[in-house]
């Protein structure tokens, strides 16, 4: 079983501001994101595709195989009340606690990163159980993303974001004999 996770291309939003499941489109450097993005995965394979239902993922998703799932756990994270504005305009004394335990900690009418987690974590559970005879793509966030890579390296949820995830990055894995293995190389800070 191989497995190609794939972060999203750059999404058209100016920068500081808070969005996770916001849907937004990409900017239009979208087909040379893609072009990189496709010189990374093997095309003499069969691929079952799986996507976040957001626009960010799925027009990579339907530019890479005609057929897409689409899984609302693939999501990113719920930012709830904090979605669409600027980081520097959320007020202290709901992001201070946030800030200091993002991990437990949930967003207002949002959720926390150990429930990003849980979904994810479910989500992969169930596609080894389902799937393990076909070869993936996941298109996804890096919320989702750094939350399984924590689990898969053994990283503490809180030092899951030393892991550096750019838009359009591919990180490939494999599964051999029920255990999981990963390919890429991990840049972290």
């Amino acid at each position: 079983m191989e497995i190609y996770i794939i972060r999203h291309t750059t999404p058209d939003i100016e920068k500081g501001i808070c969005y996770g499941q916001t849907d937004l489109g990409l900017v239009d450097t979208f087909s040379e994101e893609f072009k990189t993005i496709k010189q990374q995965i093997p095309n003499n394979r069969d691929y079952l595709i799986k996507s976040s239902p957001l626009k960010r993922c799925a027009l990579l998703a339907n530019h890479l195989g005609s057929h897409v799932l689409f899984d609302d756990r693939l999501k990113e994270l719920d930012f709830g009340d904090w979605e669409m504005k600027p980081w520097n305009t959320i007020p202290e004394e709901t992001l201070n606690p946030w800030m200091k335990d993002f991990v437990n900690t949930t967003v207002p009418n949002g959720e926390s990163y150990i429930d990003l987690a849980s979904r994810i974590n479910n989500f992969f559970e169930e596609i080894y159980h389902l799937h393990d005879d076909k070869n993936l793509i996941i298109v996804t966030h890096a919320g989702p993303m750094r939350a399984y890579l924590a689990s898969v390296l053994n990283i503490p949820l809180e030092k899951s974001f030393n892991i550096k995830i750019q838009y359009g990055d591919v990180f490939h894995l494999r599964k051999e004999k029920d255990e999981l293995k990963l390919i890429s190389e991990i840049e972290s800070t």
